[in-house]
């Protein structure tokens, strides 16, 4: 793989597509599905060894779902699948993961730190313990040492900090990215999300290998919004992935309210957005914002990410120029 600013040579992408642009851009879902499809389809085509980002959110799953159907459509492969395991998941969303790996025979590259994660097992240790950093191997020492310029001889096993982000989620990450040499990563991030993502392009170069392993990231549902990617699931992905959900769709109006013969556990969609988890982070630093469905909640008057400790701005902005997604 190279590592010049030429990285990747064989690639014909346009890194300027969507440069200055908002949801606004595309006024319908079915324009955002169409950009969507457009940029999976040069993402699988493109790229030599590209894998799909997916925590088991619903941005990352619709990612997975336009990827099964480029992939389909055009006879192509469906790559694979990384998933960030950071030792702080709700059980329910691993078994969410494992569940639908297994119904959509995914191949699954789980990303771990584990250098830390053994330290935590052996030690019998909780969210928010301290972590040495002189029991940590090299390779970690390095990052908090040299990288991130941390000076404490501890840190909290907790994700929301910039050391524990960083060390199990981005070294994670970018250790998976070089150990399968991949060139380009199908992400689920949109404009709305944050300010931080707000600039981001469909095809997004990656390529200082002083911070990452050169690659791209593919990023197909920028242009959707919080209730745009709802709108894409209850009438596109489940009514098409779901045998005897309604073709024309059907949005639950509560947490029980499906289609006749229709469990939770039939449809893609997280139990926790049913629960009223609008965002999926960690048990530790996560909460539900509401009693009903993430679907059904104010989503133009509140903060999608409400419920979640972590993603103030700046420290948002400094753990993505480190590789974070």
């Amino acid at each position: 793989m190279s590592e010049s600013a030429e990285f990747p040579d064989y690639l014909d992408v346009d890194y300027t597509d969507g440069e200055g642009e908002d949801p606004e851009e595309y006024p319908t879902v079915n324009h955002k599905i169409e950009k969507a499809i457009e940029v999976t389809k040069a993402g699988l085509e493109q790229y030599e060894n590209p894998v799909v980002m997916w925590t088991g959110g619903k941005d990352s799953t619709l990612t997975l779902y336009f990827v099964k159907e480029v992939a389909d459509r055009f006879d192509l492969e469906v790559p694979p699948v990384v998933f960030i395991d950071h030792y702080q998941h709700f059980d329910e969303l691993i078994d969410f993961v494992e569940h639908w790996a297994d119904e959509w025979d995914l191949d699954v590259i789980w990303a771990r730190n584990e250098d830390v994660g053994n330290y935590v097992d052996e030690n019998g240790l909780e969210p928010g313990d301290d972590i040495p950093i002189d029991e940590l191997s090299e390779h970690n020492q390095h990052h908090v040492r040299n990288i991130l310029e941390y000076e404490e001889d501890t840190f909290p096993f907790l994700l929301d900090t910039y050391v524990g982000n960083h060390l199990l989620k981005t070294v994670a990450l970018n250790d998976a990215i070089e150990e399968h040499d991949v060139d380009g990563i199908l992400s689920g991030i949109r404009w709305d999300e944050q300010e931080s993502r707000a600039d981001e392009t469909f095809f997004s170069p990656r390529h200082d290998p002083d911070i990452y392993p050169p690659h791209d990231r593919i990023q197909s549902i920028l242009q959707f919004a919080e209730a745009d990617v709802w709108e894409a699931f209850w009438n596109f992905v489940v009514p098409d992935t779901v045998e005897g959900y309604p073709e024309d769709g059907y949005v639950p109006q509560g947490q029980d309210d499906l289609p006749e013969g229709i469990e939770k556990e039939d449809v893609p969609v997280s139990p926790k957005y049913f629960a009223g988890f609008r965002s999926l982070g960690s048990e530790v630093s996560t909460d539900k914002s509401a009693e009903e469905p993430a679907w059904l909640q104010d989503m133009e008057n509140t903060t999608e990410r409400a419920g979640r400790a972590q993603d103030k701005e700046d420290l948002m902005e400094r753990l993505r120029d480190l590789g974070y997604m």
